[in-house]
This record gives C-alpha cells, sequence and structure tokens, in this order.
C-alpha cells in the first residue's frame, strides 16, 4: 500500500451539526479520501439524516461521495432524535438547498462490509453516530473486525458527566447495545469521548473569521453553529458550542491531537439509571486486557484553530473554483 496515497475512510453518521461540520472537514484535509458516508437514526431521523448529508455534500460540490442510509432504530431501544440540541432539521439555523445527488440504493451495512473486506487493512472507519450499524456490520460479517485498519469513535463519557443523562453520552445512549457490541468487538478502536470533545469549543470570533470569506460554506457554518451556541448556553453554560465529532474525524490524520491510553471500557446495561453508561476501568479492578484506545487529553485550541484553518482552505478553493 502506498503510504503516501490518501487514508481512505467511511464516514458513519447521523447528520446533526457537528455531525456536518466533519463531513466538511473530511473534504478539506488532503490526507484524506472520503469513500462513502452511512448514515444511521440519532441527532434526527434517518431520512433527514441522508437528505442533511447529502445537501452538505452538494453545497462543498462533492456530490462524488455516495450516502447509503443504514438503520433506522436502535438494536433494542425506542429510537430518539436530539431536535433540542440540533434543531427540528438537524441542522440548526441553516436552510440549504435540495441536492441533485440521490442516496445509493444499497444499505450501509452491506456497504460497510464490502468496503472493508475488499481491502483488508485499508479502510479506516469513522464512526460519530449511535453505533447500530457498526454493530450489525460485525454480527454479519465478522471478519471486518479484524479487516478493518482503524476505527475512530466519537462517544461516551468516562470521566466526564453525560450530557444525555447524568452519567450517558448520546451516542451511547441512543443505542447502547451497539456500543457494547462494537466496544468487545477486537476491533482497533480509538475512542474520543466528551472528556477530550468538550474541550474542543468553537467560540462566536472562530466563525466571524469564517465569515469575512463570504461564502455560502461559511454561512453555513454560521447557521447551524448559532442555533448550537445557543443550545449550549442555555443548557449548559458554554460560550461557543462544543464540536465533538470534527475532533473524531481529525484524528485519522492528526492522532497528536490527543493523548490516549489503553484501557478496558464496558457500557452500562443493566438499569434505566446507568443505560449507556461508558464505564473505564481506570485502576485495573476486574483485572481485564484493554480493548479501546482512549483519548483522555487534547490540544483542543490546536484543533480548533486547525478546523477554521481547513475550512478557510475550502472555502478559498471553491471560490478559486467558481471565479
Amino acid at each position: 500500500m502506498d503510504t503516501h496515497a490518501p487514508r481512505r475512510i467511511i464516514l458513519d453518521t447521523d447528520p446533526g451539526i457537528d455531525d456536518a461540520l466533519a463531513i466538511l472537514l473530511a473534504l478539506a484535509s488532503p490526507e484524506l479520501s472520503l469513500e462513502a458516508i452511512t448514515v444511521t437514526g440519532g441527532n434526527c431521523s434517518l431520512a433527514q439524516g441522508v437528505d442533511n448529508a447529502l445537501r452538505v455534500l452538494a453545497l462543498a460540490h462533492a456530490t462524488h461521495v455516495p450516502v447509503l442510509a443504514g438503520l433506522e432504530t436502535p438494536l433494542i431501544r425506542p429510537p430518539l432524535t436530539a431536535p433540542e440540541t440540533h434543531g427540528d432539521t438537524g441542522l440548526g439555523y441553516a436552510r440549504l438547498e435540495p441536492s441533485p445527488q440521490v442516496a445509493g440504493s444499497r444499505h450501509a451495512v452491506d456497504l460497510l462490509i464490502e468496503q472493508i473486506m475488499a481491502a483488508p487493512g485499508e479502510m479506516t472507519l469513522v464512526a460519530v453516530a449511535p453505533l447500530t450499524n457498526v454493530a450489525l456490520a460485525i454480527r454479519r460479517e465478522p471478519r471486518i473486525v479484524k479487516a478493518v485498519r482503524e476505527v475512530i469513535i466519537m462517544g461516551g463519557a468516562l470521566l466526564h458527566q453525560g450530557n444525555t443523562t447524568p452519567v450517558a453520552e448520546f451516542n451511547t445512549y441512543v443505542d447502547p447495545h451497539a456500543a457494547h457490541i462494537v466496544y468487545h468487538s477486537g476491533m482497533p478502536i480509538t475512542l474520543a469521548p466528551l472528556d477530550v470533545t468538550y474541550q474542543c469549543v468553537l467560540t462566536q470570533r472562530d466563525v466571524s473569521r469564517l465569515l469575512a470569506l463570504n461564502s455560502p460554506i461559511a454561512q453555513f457554518i454560521a447557521d447551524a453553529t448559532r442555533f448550537y451556541m445557543e443550545f449550549h448556553d442555555d443548557y449548559q453554560g458554554i460560550q461557543g458550542c462544543v464540536i465533538n465529532d470534527p475532533l473524531a474525524l481529525a484524528l485519522t490524520f492528526a492522532p497528536e491531537l490527543v493523548t490516549t491510553r489503553p484501557l478496558y471500557v464496558t457500557v452500562d446495561l443493566s438499569s434505566e439509571l446507568g443505560m449507556g453508561q461508558t464505564i473505564g476501568d481506570f485502576y485495573n479492578a476486574w483485572q481485564h486486557s484493554p480493548n479501546l484506545r482512549v483519548a483522555l487529553q487534547v490540544r483542543a485550541r490546536a484543533f480548533i484553530d486547525l478546523f477554521v484553518t481547513r475550512m478557510e482552505a475550502l472555502i478559498r478553493s471553491m471560490n478559486a473554483a467558481i471565479s
């Protein structure tokens, strides 16, 4: 394999505001080749998430990237969406034009299996949604566990409080059974939990930097994140908005942004009170081998600067193409 070739990635997502920013970051990063977007229900309904992914790709003139629908509902629990966080459409106050692209007719789980098995050791999976699609792919074709190059997951909260219940992070809470399957699958997983993502705050000053370039992408980021910032201010007292999913995406090409440690991690499925809690065995009380690499420290401002700089470059390249 050519070590200088772009890293091939599949993004499994539930677009959402920060998911949309992760899509844009993937497109703005020359180190990456975004091979496909697979969608599950989560921040919004499955159909809305697919439509959002298509519209964001169209905004960035990237309609060559296939979008495939996966699972609408979690494995066992009823669906849960987050309109209070992401707005009624999932993209805050942003209103994007419909895309000329249509979603692929195949199922997202089929694509995950086929793409990973077709190129053993080459495909990186970035999973920033409830892990329903990934869990089903593992159950359907267990060989993907050894064939995938790397899995980077945005999910969980270990030493940080939850953002959906006092102890549970949204993606893990929506489908804790899927998370349990994936965490214990043997895949080479790096986990980016709220412990690191909640330090990565995009501010109004950052957005103003982008608006100075006067482009549809800058306006989209401003309109989407304005809703997100209002939520963070009202519910969590945060000035700005946390961009969880782009951090996970960035670790594909800039792993030095975080400090990780190997840790045995599991998910509480036993009670409604603790449902979806991500538990890390920091003192090795259970004497289990580590199953994940967990990011516990982050160079947060370096990441935000990287994100904004990449968005500026994407905007400039699109403006140059138009002119």
